[in-house]
């Protein structure tokens, strides 16, 4: 557990605010709060950075297309298994 943690002062639900912080789900005054206390917390200034790094991952790991042979294969084991049904 992290000091922050250990102190009571960041428990699930702030957790759960800073992933709505990230996603701009907050009022302005929310958005402060949590700016405010990642500048003062280097617990949760760090979950913060690592949150920002997979979603960083993740984005462009939705932009890179599959390999036309790999679709191929995919799309021939679909129709194997579908004549296998009928």
């Amino acid at each position: 557990m992290s000091d922050c943690q250990s102190l009571g002062d960041c428990d699930d639900a702030r957790i759960e605010r800073l992933y709505e912080y990230l996603d701009g789900a907050l009022s302005h005054k929310d958005l402060v709060e949590i700016k405010e206390h990642l500048d003062g917390c280097p617990e949760c200034a760090e979950e913060h950075d690592l949150e920002c790094v997979i979603r960083s991952v993740v984005k462009r790991s939705c932009t890179e297309e599959a390999p036309q042979t790999l679709k191929a294969n995919i799309l021939a084991r679909i129709s194997q298994i579908q004549s296998a049904d009928h």
